[in-house]
């Protein structure tokens, strides 16, 4: 996590402050060096500053991966694989949408990092390096209230490492452990989510093979039968609320 928030770091100081070198060294990170040829300039890329620019493409799913985004966005794509809709809502929708419950599950340990370590150094009253230090705390102490024993021990083991608390995990371990733990919470609720559903869908067939409409599509009936279900009994309030009660007041 350190290293990830001191590339973040390191290209908003490089926006910010660096441009095109074209004579002496400036303060801060160089994103292109200019060199004068007889047709002009020839430019390249500070090899340091393209290794930060790789870093950053892997930046968002590391950290979503440390928050309640798995989980959440699982569930949902579950959901409407259960309901027989293949594009609706869209990919976009529902990643917004597990974006804004996460925010919202989340929403007590970024206060914490607001308060403890943003506000502080943008404020000029600590250095980086106590930020990183006081942000490390709320983030790590939420994944371990969700992550499983079994997975922690898992990793923990295969690390070689001997700690005396769960506090004193490091990230490198805590973070699998964490991603592991919240994949199985996923299809567990995504299991009981399904069942209904299964149901359904076999019901109608039944009645159909009864009936002898072999030809007709079981997923024309069951379809709008499981959107009709779920509307009447609010799903999108259960689901998208049973989600949120699964962490268990993570966020406080």
């Amino acid at each position: 996590m350190k290293l990830l928030l001191a590339l973040v770091l390191a290209l908003a100081t490089a926006l910010f402050t660096a441009g095109i070198a074209h004579a002496a060294p400036v303060d801060g990170l160089t994103l292109l060096n200019a060199t004068p040829t007889q047709g002009g300039s020839a430019y390249s890329l500070n090899l340091q500053t393209l290794l930060i620019i790789t870093g950053l493409a892997f930046l968002p799913g590391i950290v979503l991966l440390m928050t309640a985004f798995t989980r959440i966005i699982i569930v949902l794509s579950v959901l409407r694989q259960a309901l027989g809709l293949t594009t609706t809502p869209p990919n976009m929708i529902l990643a917004a949408l597990a974006l804004a419950l996460t925010v919202f599950v989340m929403r007590g340990v970024l206060q914490q990092e607001q308060d403890n370590a943003v506000q502080p150094y943008l404020n000029g009253t600590i250095t980086f390096e106590t930020a990183v230090q006081r942000a490390e705390p709320p983030i790590q102490n939420f994944m371990l209230s969700q992550t499983r024993k079994d997975a922690l021990h898992l990793f923990v083991d295969l690390s070689g490492g001997h700690y005396a608390t769960p506090q004193d995990v490091p990230l490198t371990v805590l973070v699998p452990a964490f991603a592991t733990s919240e994949l199985e919470t996923a299809f567990q609720i995504s299991f009981l989510i399904y069942i209904p559903f299964v149901l359904i869908d076999l019901a109608v067939a039944s009645v159909l093979m009864s009936l002898g409409m072999i030809m007709v599509s079981p997923t024309l009936i069951s379809l709008p039968l499981k959107l009709l279900l779920f509307v009447s009994i609010h799903g999108w309030s259960l689901v998208l609320g049973s989600l949120a009660n699964s962490f268990a007041g993570a966020g406080s």
